[in-house]
C-alpha cells in the first residue's frame, strides 16, 4: 500500500504565508503526478497545483503568483509554499499522488488525510 502523509496546515492572518508538506511512502517503484487539492466547505475539491515527475507545473487561476508547488523526487515529497494568503484560501488541503507500484505499467491515484488552513484575523 502507500501513504501520503500531509504536514503544514494552520491559521495564519491574511497576507501571511504557510508552507505544506506531503510524503508518500510504501510501496513506490515510480510516482507520475503530485499535486494539492483543496475543499471548502459546501464547495466541491478543487485543484490548485499540480507537478509533473519532470517539474511542469500548472495551478488554479486562483492561486497564480502567490503559490508554489514544488517536488523532491528523491524523498517522495511534494510541496506548496502559500504566500499572500487570503481568507478565501480557507480549506482543507489535500495531497495527491498517482503513484505506479511495480514495473506494470499500472497507475493508481491516492490521497493524503486532509490538513486545515484557515485564513483569518
Amino acid at each position: 500500500q502507500v501513504q501520503l502523509v500531509e504536514s503544514g496546515g494552520g491559521l495564519v492572518q491574511p497576507g501571511g504565508s504557510l508552507r505544506l508538506s506531503c510524503a508518500a511512502s510504501g510501496s513506490i517503484f515510480s510516482i507520475n503526478a503530485m499535486g494539492w487539492y483543496r475543499q471548502a466547505p459546501g464547495k466541491q475539491r478543487e485543484l490548485v497545483a499540480a507537478i509533473t515527475s519532470g517539474g511542469s507545473t500548472n495551478y488554479a487561476d486562483s492561486v497564480k503568483g502567490r503559490f508554489t508547488i514544488s517536488r523532491d523526487n528523491g524523498k517522495n515529497t511534494v510541496y506548496l509554499q502559500m504566500n499572500s494568503l487570503k481568507p478565501e484560501d480557507t480549506a482543507v488541503y489535500y495531497c495527491n499522488a498517482a503513484v505506479q507500484r511495480s514495473w506494470r505499467p499500472l497507475v493508481d491515484d491516492y490521497w493524503g488525510q486532509g490538513t486545515q488552513v484557515t485564513v483569518s484575523s
